[in-house]
């Protein structure tokens, strides 16, 4: 089955509030992940390692981070048709920026009339997941939808906290619910679990375009897919289908991935989210040959790890450590740090994520904390250790403890 007639839209304009300060100078999905990855390198691989070359990054909030790493990561054949282009917001149907994630393709709609595809799939570039989306393109394609969403089976106690799909025994759309705060239908045969929209779709193309045309013409419209769009395209009796993430497949998953997918919307889940990553069998696999995870590349040398003089010992457990990264005297434990970083003699670092260029002074304690990039922390610097001092010095600190401190900050 040809993909070639498929344009791939990513959305990635969103501003992350609920990441702050992370995104004070960043869009969401700019956001590091993994010490060499961004967040957004996670659904392009999906679409590159399924066999998609023709994909259009839409951009607005803070996106020049954004702009810098497509445009020097993500660099396909244009010789083959095949492209990463970044689509940033123009202005084009009037005199405001994205109203909704609806508008926000709408004002993109040349795109899509010039490349004129048969599908259109627009997917969010700010979740952590690995999918092989030619199985979604198949589904929709045998079931002659015109629009298919991706959801993934949640506790059905959980449904609060997303937007719910409800489908009938053949998995075609009944209803959609912005968090609902009653119980939701369950998903078919399965009384504990229903369907959390995963903000994935593959649309016919003409569907699309006229859906977008009609919603651009509603004033009291949010102009959003999920809260618009969809309805408005099920009231109107639209052939809907919902593909079950559970179920799909990708070369060397393991067990463990199965289903595997992540919102990072907010500091503690983004923290955990890396933190898993340190396990000995991972939910999220880094290291499959089968799955290449692409990003882009620094030239940086190897990470080094110096002095075994007593009590000054350079080593790093349970730990990422990326290229150009020095490891000097000092320990770390349970970390995931990014290119450039440097860790002095005597300090100790556990259970923290250190971005890129970030310094570490001697005798140093950081725990459980987020270090924005170009950041220096001097000698005899304590961060994690006292939640009340670290907020006295303008860090945040969230729910779940994790101390974060923002890029080139001042300590």
């Amino acid at each position: 089955m040809s993909v070639d007639d498929t344009l791939v839209m990513i959305m990635a304009g969103g501003e992350g509030k609920r990441l702050f300060p992370l995104t004070q100078d960043r869009a969401k999905p700019a956001v590091p992940f993994g010490g060499r990855y961004r967040i957004i390198d996670f659904v392009l691989n999906n679409f590159i390692n399924s066999g998609f070359f023709k994909i259009k990054v839409l951009t607005q909030y803070k996106s020049d981070s954004l702009n810098k790493h497509i445009t020097r990561g993500w660099n396909l054949s244009p010789f083959l048709n095949q492209y990463v282009d970044l689509a940033p917001a123009q202005m084009r149907t009037g005199g405001s920026w994205y109203k909704g994630t609806a508008d926000a393709v709408y004002q993109n709609v040349f795109h899509i009339h010039d490349e004129n595809p048969n599908y259109v799939c627009i997917f969010g570039g700010d979740h952590i997941y690995k999918m092989d989306v030619w199985q979604m393109l198949k589904f929709h394609k045998n079931l002659n939808a015109e629009l298919t969403i991706s959801a993934i089976p949640i506790p059905i106690e959980d449904a609060s906290e997303f937007g719910i799909i409800e489908v009938d025994d053949n998995w075609k759309l009944t209803g959609f619910i912005e968090k609902p705060q009653t119980t939701p239908k369950h998903i078919p045969n399965n009384p504990k679990m229903c369907l959390a929209s995963m903000g994935n779709y593959i649309f016919n193309k003409d569907v699309l375009v006229n859906a977008l045309e009609e919603d651009s013409k509603i004033e009291s419209s949010n102009h959003d897919f999920g809260k618009n769009v969809i309805p408005m395209l099920l009231e109107q009796g639209k052939n809907i289908y919902v593909y079950n993430f559970a179920e799909n497949n990708f070369p060397g998953m393991t067990k463990r991935e199965k289903g595997y997918w992540r919102d990072v919307g907010s500091i503690d889940a983004y923290w955990q989210a890396n933190m898993d990553l340190l396990d000995y069998e991972p939910e999220l696999n880094l290291y499959s040959k089968d799955w290449p995870l692409r990003t882009f590349s620094y030239n940086y040398p190897p990470a080094k790890f110096i002095w075994q003089e007593g009590d000054r010992v350079g080593m790093a457990t349970n730990s990422m450590v990326s290229e150009g990264c020095i490891v000097s005297g000092g320990t770390i434990s349970r970390c995931v740090l990014s290119p450039e970083v440097k860790i002095n003699s005597y300090s100790q670092v556990t259970d923290s994520i250190l971005m890129e260029n970030v310094n570490v002074g001697r005798y140093s304690v950081i725990k459980k904390a987020i270090i924005d990039k170009n950041v220096i922390v001097p000698p005899y610097t304590q961060i994690g250790v006292d939640r009340e001092a670290d907020i006295s010095r303008g860090f945040f600190v969230s729910e779940g403890g994790i101390t974060v401190v923002p890029k080139g900050a001042h300590l």
